[in-house]
């Protein structure tokens, strides 16, 4: 572990200079840009900057306060809510999506006695689950994501919406082979947040929650023919300090990818913030001016086979 925090705190010196981003500017200037209606393949959420879209992946800093352990999360899924949206990687900067199989849309089936995600789930920017790299203790490689983040505070989230939060333990999905990392955090601003500073205050102040998020993962593809999925550790979520260490290890993968040093693995890395980057983009760049402006529509009606 001495390694790791050596790495960690190598990485926060670097994360200084790498981001031309201020953390002074980390809070509440991010909004959605919504294209089309939600329910469609057309469908795409942006986020924004004081009006201008930013990559969701690349130009939010990971640290919306590195001095008090916060950190900065995307909501990709609202609690209760069954549309699998995710960071599309391939797109450029990179807009939330809803998943496609067979060129249909994806919902996650409702697994008794849960209603849809049971958290606000996303994921965090600036990090990347490298595929090319085997973890030491899952002995799975990474799944060519952001960390994925579970965010258990009582307020229900929406698409594109950055909150800043502490994290409190972890838990090591194996996903078809790979490892599958689901952080489990709190909004700051929770009624609950000041109580909850690690994995054990979960359980003595939210009773069943973390093993209700162990079911879930392990259930929740079952409705759709496929087998139960597993963890590393037996199930055990892992506490603050080890997540922590995991976040840091991803955070370094994400800048040997944006920088150039790892392949892309078919990830996007455009960007308007990181001047070192290959992907770094201007304002006045017409692939940049291309990105369309809102135009979010009512939703479509889903159609009773997809859910």
């Amino acid at each position: 572990m001495t390694g790791r925090t050596n790495t960690a705190q190598r990485l926060s010196q670097q994360l200084r200079l790498l981001s031309s981003q201020p953390s002074s500017e980390m809070t509440s200037q991010y909004s959605p840009r919504l294209i089309g209606a939600p329910n469609t393949l057309e469908h795409r959420v942006f986020v924004e900057q004081n009006g201008s879209v930013v990559s969701s992946f690349h130009d939010i800093p990971l640290f919306a306060d590195q001095n008090s352990g916060i950190f900065n999360m995307i909501v990709e899924v609202p609690r209760w809510t069954n549309a699998k949206m995710e960071i599309s990687k391939e797109e450029p900067f990179n807009p939330i999506k809803q998943d496609v199989k067979k060129n249909r849309l994806r919902f996650v089936r409702n697994c008794f006695p849960h209603h849809g995600y049971i958290w606000n789930y996303g994921a965090f920017p600036q990090t990347w689950e490298d595929p090319s790299q085997q973890h030491a203790e899952t002995k799975a490689k990474g799944d060519n994501d952001p960390l994925d983040v579970c965010e258990i505070g009582e307020q229900v989230g929406y698409v594109g919406q950055v909150k800043q939060v502490k994290v409190l333990g972890i838990m090591a999905l194996l996903d078809e082979g790979e490892t599958d990392w689901k952080v489990i955090v709190v909004d700051i601003q929770d009624p609950l947040a000041s109580k909850l500073n690690d994995i054990e205050d979960v359980e003595r102040h939210l009773p069943g929650l973390i093993r209700a998020t162990n079911e879930w993962f392990r259930i929740y593809k079952i409705p759709d023919g496929k087998p139960e999925n597993t963890f590393a550790f037996s199930g055990e979520a892992k506490n603050k300090k080890y997540a922590t260490e995991i976040i840091h290890e991803c955070h370094e993968a994400w800048r040997r990818l944006i920088t150039g040093e790892s392949s892309t693995h078919g990830v996007s890395i455009e960007n308007i913030t990181i001047s070192n980057s290959p992907g770094f983009v201007r304002r006045d760049d017409p692939k940049y001016l291309s990105i369309p402006p809102p135009s979010g529509k009512p939703p479509a009606p889903i159609e009773p086979s997809g859910k």
